[in-house]
C-alpha cells in the first residue's frame, strides 16, 4: 500500500538553525514558555512524504532548505488557528499519539519546530476533509517524524500537544538580505520560546529602529545602514529580550549571515 501524500503544506522557497530530532518518554522543561505550557491539549496530526527529503523547501516561515539550515525533519506545519500569521514560526512543540492502540507507538513523544503553514481548504467541512480549517488545531509532520509516534497507516491521528522551550546549539543567526535601503533580516536558531514578537536594528551611527514582520521570521526596514556595524534587539513571545551588539562589521554585504547572543534555556 502506497504511503499517503498530503499536499496540505503552504510551500515557499526562501534559509539558516539547529534543532534536534527527538523521540522521548520524558517531558522537557517548559517553565519559561507560558503559564499553561505544561498542559497537554487535544489536536490531530497527518503527514506528508516528500519525493526527495533532501529537496524539501522551507515553507511559510522563510527558513529555506530545512536540512541545510539545521532543522532537518524535526519540523511541523500548523493549521491557521495555530499559525498566528507567522508569529508561531520557530516555536517548539511536543506531540504524542493518543486514543488509538492500533496505531500509536506507546510511551513515545516527539519534539518539533514550527516551520510551515497548513493552509485551510474551505471546499471541505472542518470535520470532513478540511483538516486545517479553523477552528481545528492540526499538525502536518514529515513522514519520518510521524513514524516516531505512530504507524503511518493511521492517517489522521488524534494527538496531544504542548508548547515547550526550544533548545538550540550555538548562537542566534541573522541573515541580511535586501537591496538599496531595503533591509530584510531572517532570524533563525532561536532558543527559549523560539518565536519572535519584536525586533529592533541599530547601525553604529543610529539609534534603535523597530523592524516590521515581513513574513514568517523575516523582518524588514527601510533605512540606510550601509557602512555601519549592525546590532539587533530581539524580543520573544515570552517577553524575554536579547541584545546583540555589533554582530556584523561595517563592511557587511547582503546575503551574509552573522551570529549574535542566544536566549537562555533552563
Amino acid at each position: 500500500m502506497q504511503r499517503l501524500l498530503l499536499p496540505l503544506l503552504f510551500l515557499t522557497l526562501l534559509q539558516p538553525a539547529i534543532s534536534h530530532y527527538s523521540s522521548s518518554t520524558s517531558s522537557p522543561s517548559s517553565s519559561s514558555v507560558s503559564s499553561d505550557a505544561s498542559e497537554w491539549r487535544p489536536a490531530r496530526a497527518t503527514y506528508y512524504a516528500a519525493t526527495n527529503p533532501r529537496d524539501a523547501v522551507g515553507g511559510a516561515c522563510g527558513y529555506g532548505d530545512l536540512v541545510k539550515s539545521g532543522y532537518g525533519m524535526a519540523t511541523v506545519g500548523v493549521s491557521e488557528t495555530l499559525f498566528e500569521r507567522g508569529q508561531i514560526c520557530g516555536a517548539c512543540y511536543e506531540l504524542r499519539c493518543v486514543d488509538d492502540l492500533r496505531w500509536c507507538i506507546p510511551g513515545t513523544s516527539i519534539i518539533l519546530t514550527a516551520t510551515n503553514f497548513c493552509a485551510p481548504n474551505y471546499g471541505f467541512d472542518p470535520e470532513a476533509g478540511g483538516h486545517c480549517n479553523p477552528p481545528n488545531k492540526h499538525f502536518v509532520l514529515p513522514i519520518e517524524a510521524f513514524e516516531k509516534i505512530a504507524i503511518w497507516k493511521a492517517g489522521n491521528m488524534p494527538v496531544q500537544y504542548r508548547r515547550i522551550n526550544c533548545r538550540r546549539e550555538g548562537s542566534m543567526r541573522f541573515t541580511v538580505d535586501g537591496g538599496g535601503i531595503f533591509i530584510s533580516v531572517l532570524i533563525t536558531n532561536v532558543a527559549g520560546s523560539g518565536d519572535i514578537a519584536a525586533v529592533k536594528i541599530k547601525g553604529s551611527r543610529t539609534g534603535w529602529l523597530p523592524m516590521g514582520r515581513n513574513w514568517g521570521q523575516n523582518w524588514h526596514i527601510n533605512a540606510d545602514l550601509k557602512n555601519q556595524a549592525l546590532s539587533f534587539e530581539v524580543t520573544s513571545s515570552d517577553r524575554s529580550t536579547v541584545t546583540s551588539y555589533n554582530v556584523s562589521p561595517k563592511n557587511w554585504n547582503y546575503g551574509q549571515t552573522f551570529e549574535g547572543k542566544q536566549f537562555e534555556t533552563p
